[in-house]
C-alpha cells in the first residue's frame, strides 16, 4: 500500500486541497493524510506560531506514514508545496507534486488586475460578490505581520532543498495567480535537479487550483502522474 501526504497552504487549511485529497481516496486504496498545520484551519491563530512548527507538523506526519509504507507520495499547495519540497529533498520520497508552490511571491500583473476588479465591484456595490475581495477581507485581520515573515523564512529554508530533489516531480500553476507568479514554475524547473519534471499551466486558474474551475482536470492529471 502507498502513503500520500497532502499539505495545505499559508493561512489556509485542509479545505484548500480537499477536492484533490477526496479524489485520491475514491480512486485508490492509498492512505491519504491531510494534516492541519499549527495556527491554520477555518479559524486562524497565527500570532505565536513559527515556520519551524509548520515544518515539524508536516514532517512528523510524513515520519508516521513512513513507518507504515515503503512508498510515499508528497503533495503540497502554495506554502505546502515548499514544505513538500523540503521533505522530498531530505527524505526518501517516491514522487513530488507541487501546486502553485510559493517559491516566489506576488504577481504584480494579476494582483493589479484583481484589485482593479475588486475596486470596480465595490463602487458598484457588488464587493460582497467578488471572491478576491472577500478572500483578503476575511484574512487581513487574522494574519499578523510576524506570520508573513515566518513564511519568508520557511521559503528561504526550503529552497535549499530543491537542488537535492532527484525524483519525478509534477508542478501545476494557474496563469491568473495573483499571489504566486506563473513564471515561478521556470525558476523551479532550473533549481530542481531531477530530469523528470512535468509542468502544467492552467490558463484560467488563479491561486486556489484545487478549488477552481480546472480542479477536475487537475485531479485527473495528478493521479495519472502518481500512477505512472
Amino acid at each position: 500500500m502507498i502513503g500520500c501526504l497532502v499539505i495545505h497552504g499559508f493561512t489556509g487549511g485542509p479545505y484548500e486541497v480537499e477536492p484533490l485529497a477526496d479524489h485520491l481516496k475514491r480512486e485508490t486504496n492509498w492512505d491519504v493524510r491531510v494534516p492541519t498545520l499549527p495556527g491554520h484551519g477555518r479559524e486562524l491563530s497565527l500570532e505565536d506560531v513559527t515556520y519551524e512548527q509548520w515544518i515539524e507538523a508536516a514532517e512528523q506526519e510524513f515520519i508516521e506514514l513512513k513507518k507504515c509504507y515503503e512508498t510515499i507520495y508528497v503533495i503540497g499547495f502554495s506554502m505546502g508545496g515548499m514544505i513538500a519540497a523540503y521533505l522530498a529533498g531530505k527524505y526518501n520520497v517516491a514522487k513530488l507534486v507541487m501546486l502553485a508552490p510559493a517559491r516566489k511571491f506576488i504577481s504584480l500583473k494579476y494582483m493589479s488586475k484583481h484589485i482593479g476588479e475588486a475596486l470596480v465591484d465595490k463602487i458598484r456595490g457588488m464587493a460582497e460578490k467578488n471572491k478576491f475581495y472577500l478572500r483578503f477581507k476575511n484574512k487581513r485581520s487574522q494574519v499578523p505581520i510576524k506570520a508573513n515573515l515566518e513564511l519568508v523564512r520557511l521559503v528561504k529554508l526550503a529552497k535549499n532543498y530543491l537542488r537535492k530533489i532527484d525524483i519525478p516531480v509534477f508542478i501545476a500553476q494557474g496563469r491568473q495567480d495573483a499571489l504566486v507568479p506563473a513564471k515561478t514554475t521556470y525558476y523551479l524547473d532550473k533549481e530542481i535537479v531531477s530530469e523528470k519534471v512535468e509542468i502544467v499551466l492552467f490558463d484560467e486558474s488563479d491561486h486556489l487550483l484545487c478549488l477552481g474551475d480546472d480542479k477536475e482536470t487537475l485531479n485527473k492529471l495528478v493521479l495519472e502522474f502518481l500512477n505512472k
